[in-house]
């Protein structure tokens, strides 16, 4: 994927390294607050004395707020992250605009081990996740180690559907989609809700292959078995395939997220086609296809 010299999100916000459910970073207290007045009164960010964190030259995360070392081998991948997140702000805002939506630009909370989001407190396990609550995508970066290594899923456009896939739901948020869905979940069965949450998934699906069928006609940044890895990605995370390798049988009334095959041919339609009507998974399982 060429993604290197990439206009860079300002979008990322960086926590790791600090520690959860806790009102100020180690080795702060009464005297951190007072010098995070100071600064604030003199126009400064407040927030930088309050999360302890130190930049190097370049500007990459040196200490986190718990005071704890970021692994430096983690400063391309944030940068890629970074300049994937840019691209999808460059894509969405005139997709939605026809539909009478304007795009608000979501924000990315890189974490390390567990996050407190609007949505509660989450570990790493979890995967990436999106908040409607706070407009916000949560990922720790040793995610993509393991979807390389555990899910035999590697390259960086695997790791580029993956932000595209969280920002996917962002944009079911400002479609109000989410919105519709959760009240509708609240009300079925396990199984039924279960089944619509699919639905939901394999719609970001869709709308991630939206983001590259975009971001390649504009900008050209798929090289050469670039889909072929995204495709790859969508079938190492379907639920058949996750069940299967847990050792389990299959049990689709169980799915949350979808099989394999739905995750990649929602992908590729979306790339295929790339207009938000293609994406209407909702649509199409009450028709039956």
């Amino acid at each position: 994927m060429r993604w290197q010299g990439g206009r860079r999100s300002s979008n990322i916000e960086d926590r790791r390294g600090m520690g959860v459910g806790r009102p100020l970073a180690a080795g702060g207290g009464i005297a951190t607050v007072l010098v995070a007045l100071v600064v604030m009164l003199l126009g400064g960010n407040p927030d930088e004395v309050l999360s302890n964190r130190t930049r190097g030259p370049g500007g990459d995360v040196g200490i986190g707020g718990s005071g704890g070392a970021v692994d430096p081998a983690q400063a391309q991948l944030e940068e890629f992250v970074s300049v994937v997140l840019a691209d999808t702000e460059d894509t969405w805002p005139a997709l939605l605009e026809p539909l009478g939506v304007r795009y608000v630009e979501p924000r990315l909370v890189l974490f390390s081990d567990a996050v407190e989001s609007a949505c509660g407190f989450q570990e790493s396990a979890v995967g990436p996740f999106y908040c409607p609550m706070d407009q916000r995508v949560y990922l720790d970066l040793t995610f993509f180690r393991e979807l390389a290594r555990q899910f035999g899923a590697p390259g960086d456009f695997a790791q580029a559907y993956v932000v595209a896939h969280e920002v996917g739901h962002h944009v079911q948020s400002l479609l109000g989609i989410s919105e519709r869905v959760h009240g509708m979940r609240r009300r079925m069965a396990p199984a039924e809700a279960n089944a619509l949450s699919v639905l939901q998934e394999l719609q970001a699906d869709c709308f991630a292959g939206i983001w590259a069928h975009h971001a390649q006609r504009q900008r050209q940044v798929l090289e050469k078995g670039d889909i072929e890895e995204g495709l790859n990605a969508a079938t190492a995370i379907g639920d058949d395939t996750l069940q299967r390798r847990a050792g389990g049988r299959v049990v689709p009334e169980s799915f949350t997220h979808g099989s394999s095959a739905q995750r990649v041919q929602w992908f590729r339609r979306g790339f295929e086609q790339g207009t938000v009507e293609a994406c209407d998974t909702f649509g199409a399982a009450s028709r039956g296809r």
